[in-house]
């Protein structure tokens, strides 16, 4: 069955991908760093995760020969709100069927400034929502706000005969990071 498989760009694979870790570099905007004989490289998080459409053999943009030796969160997410959970089967099987995380920066007013929002196990890397972030940006992080911005979460998602319940977890996880700030 396909019961865990992705919502999105599966058209080679639909495995995702199962690091909670991941999401949570790719919402706070981290850098890797890698090195190998030839030096230093530093990519962004969230190109160091290898779409299936680029490569469908690799998960990580890592050569032979490389090895990520740090993991570097920028300042700029110092005193923001960040949220992440997950959903899975049961305790003894940690993968998640969906995760969210989310970094949110409130002005003196309270409306959103800025905000990272990425779900986990919904396509074979962490899928960064940038039409919702920039859906919240300028709001207040309210029910309406949380409303709009699960119905347009799971927009151009692919579901298979067996994990549509994949789209209303997505939406409600993105609906409980918005109001948790």
């Amino acid at each position: 069955m396909n019961r865990e498989h992705s919502l999105f760009e599966g058209s080679r694979c639909v495995a995702v991908s199962p690091s909670d870790t991941a999401t949570a570099l790719v919402a706070l905007d981290a850098s890797m760093v890698i090195r190998n004989s030839a030096g230093e490289r530093v990519v962004p998080a969230g190109e160091f995760f290898m779409p299936e459409a680029v490569d469908i053999t690799r998960m990580t943009v890592l050569e032979p020969g490389d090895i990520l030796t740090a993991i570097r969160i920028p300042a700029s997410w110092t005193d923001a709100t960040f949220y992440f959970e997950k959903v899975a089967d049961r305790n003894a099987w940690d993968f998640a069927l969906v995760s969210v995380a989310t970094a949110m920066r409130l002005d003196a007013s309270g409306m959103i400034e800025d905000a990272r929002i990425v779900c986990g196990a919904v396509q074979c890397t962490p899928r960064r929502l940038f039409d919702v972030e920039n859906l919240v940006k300028g709001r207040t992080p309210n029910e309406e706000t949380a409303e709009l911005a699960a119905a347009a979460a799971a927009d151009g998602a692919r579901p298979l005969n067996s994990n549509h319940y994949k789209i209303p977890l997505m939406q409600n996880l993105v609906k409980r990071s918005l109001r948790s700030s």
